[in-house]
This record gives C-alpha cells, sequence and structure tokens, in this order.
C-alpha cells in the first residue's frame, strides 16, 4: 500500500511539474518581440517577431495583412498553428491600413496626414526581407499576403526569388487601384513555388486570374465556404469549418520545406 501510495505521489508531481514547465514554456513560445525598422523609401515600420524554439535556422513566414487592418488583427488567431510547426514568424504593419480587426495599424498611426496607395506598399515587403536577412534568419522564407498584400508578394517572387522559398497568397487583388502592381504583372517571372487562395464566392471574379496563374505552374486552391484574405483560416469569421483550408496551406508549406 505503501508502495502504491508513493509511486501514485511520484506521478501526480511529474504531472505537475511537467504541466507546468509547459505552461511557463507556452507563455515564452508565444511571446512576441516588437520591433520597427525602415523601408526601403524610408517609412517607418512596425511589426512583431516571433521566435521558433529552434532558432534563426528554422523557417521564417512573413506575413502581410490585407486593407484596412493590420498585422496583429488579422494574423494574432493564426501565429499560434505555425508557431506550433516550429516556424519563425515576422507579422508588419504596411504603410497603407487602420483597424478594421480591432487594433491599431503602428506605422499607419506614425504617418500623421500622409497617405499612401497599396501599390505604394511594396517597398515595406522588400525592407521586411532585407531586414530578417540582416538579423541573421537563415531558414527558408516564405512570403504570405491577404487581398492586396497578396498582390504584391508576386511582385517580391519575381524579385527576389533568389531569397524566398516560396509565396502564399489570399484573394490576391488586381482590380483598380491594383491595375498598376496587379499579380498578372509579375506571374510569368515566378520561379518558386506559389499558392493562391480564394473563397468559391470570389471566383466569379477570381477565375480568369486562377486561370492564369495556373498557365504559370501557380498552384490554386477555392475554399467553398471561406471569407476574403488570410480570414479564410480565423474559424470566428468563417461560417463552418477552416480545417480543410489548413490543411491545403499547410500541404503546400510541407512540400516546399522537405
Amino acid at each position: 500500500m505503501k508502495y502504491f501510495l508513493l509511486t501514485a505521489v511520484l506521478i501526480i508531481s511529474l504531472f505537475s511539474i511537467s504541466f507546468a514547465q509547459g505552461k511557463d514554456y507556452s507563455k515564452k513560445y508565444k511571446k512576441a518581440k516588437e520591433v520597427s525598422f525602415k523601408s526601403t523609401d524610408g517609412v517607418n515600420l512596425f511589426g512583431d517577431i516571433y521566435m521558433s524554439k529552434k532558432g534563426k535556422s528554422a523557417p521564417l513566414i512573413m506575413l502581410f495583412h490585407q486593407g484596412g487592418g493590420d498585422a496583429r488583427g488579422e494574423y494574432k488567431p493564426l501565429i499560434p498553428k505555425l508557431l506550433k510547426k516550429n516556424y519563425n514568424v515576422i507579422a508588419v504593419d504596411l504603410r497603407t491600413g487602420g483597424n478594421r480587426f480591432g487594433s491599431e495599424n503602428r506605422t499607419v498611426a506614425k504617418l500623421g496626414d500622409k497617405k499612401y496607395t497599396y501599390c505604394d506598399a511594396y517597398p515595406d515587403l522588400e525592407a521586411t526581407l532585407k531586414f530578417v536577412n540582416s538579423k541573421g534568419f537563415t531558414g527558408k522564407k516564405i512570403a504570405w499576403g491577404s487581398s492586396f498584400s497578396a498582390a504584391l508578394v508576386f511582385q517580391l517572387a519575381a524579385k527576389h526569388g533568389e531569397d524566398l522559398a516560396a509565396i502564399l497568397a489570399f484573394s490576391p487583388a488586381s482590380g483598380g487601384p491594383m491595375t498598376p502592381c496587379k499579380p498578372s504583372l509579375y506571374a510569368a517571372d515566378v520561379k518558386i513555388p506559389a499558392l493562391a487562395l480564394r473563397p468559391r464566392r470570389e471566383m466569379r471574379t477570381g477565375e480568369a486570374q486562377f486561370a492564369n496563374f495556373k498557365k504559370y505552374n501557380i498552384k490554386t486552391y477555392v475554399s467553398e465556404n471561406g471569407v476574403h484574405g488570410s480570414s479564410m483560416l480565423n474559424a470566428d469569421r468563417v461560417e463552418g469549418s477552416v480545417k480543410e483550408h489548413w490543411e491545403a496551406v499547410m500541404k503546400f508549406i510541407n512540400s516546399v520545406l522537405k
């Protein structure tokens, strides 16, 4: 009986220690470091870096938000899933955006009355890539865009494909203000793996774009119940399951990093 009680106490103690360590690790794991750096044309950018336990040699995903938003608001619910895969993450507030997801775009807040177009934000993507390289991140890098920034990652891949492993483009914008920097201008020059994603509800206007992508071996995915941009991965913004959407994304990333 004494042996049984001693064993039980030992097991409970070990479980408690393990649980406590896991809890502490979880807090450390999710903690972000705020960073600030200059864009290639002098705009001061703000972002957050989430470090993998594997350090700077782990793959790194660069997250860029959609119009009217910011990096924290759009990606806070998604980042934990990426961290569980031991990826490093940097999420950046671009020079055009706002508080549509309930948090402030820090870059825009510091610009005062100065306004930029969506296409004007392209240097911010280049600056992010330059910044992570300067900080010693040596793992494979993936650029992930949403809506207007999904269009801009095609330009980044066309011009800096040697520094990227792949791009992910959620609902890549192409009309109106995006015309001078639309994805079709750069698709032919994208020589790295690329995946474009759209919800079914956007395919009336997105069908021609996806057909063009396929000519250049750019992979496509249509989510039946998805919503615009990277929000198709956020269960709080989608009616129904997002499991299939995440599976498509992770399958693509795994194929790139294997």
